[in-house]
């Protein structure tokens, strides 16, 4: 019966693990998904799926792995995330607190090396805090898709 009493703390621990932030590799898998998506089904599906409240590479409101696609000018073609007031907008000009262009370095990146990852900081979606934050970028048909997760 002792054991019992320690069960809700334990319960919550478990749980509390489980709601950590996604992983650099959950990440990775993610554009890998969505890059396999794409060359399957084309650029234009992956873009509506990721616009679409519902759609298969959309998180709805609160989430914190989702994916962007962005072209090579800095416009934002597609977000995961709080999808309508960003899609169409040139982000080029997109500086961290530390003055950091992180999306101009994706784009090197990814332009340069196919894929790889940025460090910056950027809001959580889940807290409202600025956080440290990275992400993996590869290039496909001249954009640039990724995800990121707060380290």
């Amino acid at each position: 019966m002792k054991c019992l009493k320690y069960f809700p703390m334990v319960a919550l621990t478990c749980l509390a693990a489980m709601a950590q932030s996604p992983s650099p590799a959950q990440a990775e898998n993610l554009v890998k998904r969505a890059v396999a998506y794409a060359k399957q089904n084309g650029m234009e599906k992956l873009i509506e799926q990721t616009n679409q409240g519902d759609g298969r590479f959309h998180v709805g409101s609160g989430g914190q792995l989702y994916i962007f696609i962005y072209d090579q000018a800095g416009i934002c073609k597609a977000i995961g995330y709080n999808t309508l007031p960003l899609v169409g907008v040139n982000r080029i000009g997109l500086k961290d607190p530390d003055g950091k262009f992180f999306l101009r370095e994706m784009i090197k990146i990814a332009v340069s090396k196919g894929s790889g990852w940025v460090d910056y900081k950027y809001p959580d979606p889940i807290n409202n805090k600025v956080e440290q934050k990275t992400s993996y970028v590869e290039l496909v048909d001249g954009l640039i898709i990724g995800a990121g997760v707060y380290k």
